[in-house]
């Protein structure tokens, strides 16, 4: 679908997503203006239509193309070889605050993406969510040692917990960002949160 745009050379492709990327995550997806971003990536507003088919196309691309890019990395580094459930968690939470420092503008995009209510790009979004929670849920749990998991408590119905505490707790920290000037989050305060809900879980499903 990108074919034009990643025959692109690579100075140009950054130059332009960099350019998107700020534009969404400063103004969000309504307010947004193709006019800015051209201007900031320093092209004509034909030629990024000429990579994209309109604004949608463009927006919906950089979402793919951020999640991707963290995926990748994330994965890279994911201990896929740390068996005890809450261990491998916390380790996985500490590469995300890694890789929110190194890429703030990617993490900025993507939250403000998410939150994002334009109507335009809702269902999309919603989604993609979806999508990529399962996806992520699958890969992150796969291994993992649920020998030391109660016996006395279905195992499918422990995880659905799990995930739907941190799936809420994600949705309530979106919520509050929403009301911020600037929707800024502190992952360190998160952090700690959710560390002490790992404590709680695994003192209610550890045997």
């Amino acid at each position: 679908m990108y074919t034009k745009f990643f025959n692109v050379e690579p100075e140009k492709q950054d130059r332009i997503i960099n350019a998107a990327i700020k534009e969404f995550a400063q103004k969000g997806y309504d307010k947004a203006s193709t006019n800015e971003i051209v201007k900031e990536a320093e092209i004509s507003k034909g030629l990024l239509f000429h990579y994209f088919k309109n604004k949608k196309q463009l927006f919906l691309f950089l979402v793919d193309y951020c999640y991707e890019t963290i995926a990748e990395e994330f994965y890279q580094k994911f201990p896929f070889d740390e068996v005890d459930f809450f261990n491998r968690m916390r380790q996985s939470v500490i590469i995300k605050m890694e890789l929110s420092e190194r890429y703030p503008d990617i993490f900025k995009f993507i939250q403000e993406a998410f939150m994002d209510d334009a109507a335009e790009i809702k269902p999309e979004m919603e989604k993609k969510l979806r999508e990529m929670t399962d996806l992520n849920v699958n890969k992150i749990y796969e291994g993992v040692d649920y020998s030391k998991f109660r016996d006395d408590v279905d195992l499918q119905k422990i995880l659905k917990i799990i995930t739907w505490t941190f799936e809420k707790m994600s949705d309530e920290e979106l919520t509050k960002a929403k009301l911020i000037p600037g929707h800024e989050m502190d992952y360190k305060k998160i952090y700690n949160e959710v560390e002490e809900y790992f404590e709680i879980l695994k003192t209610c499903f550890y045997k």
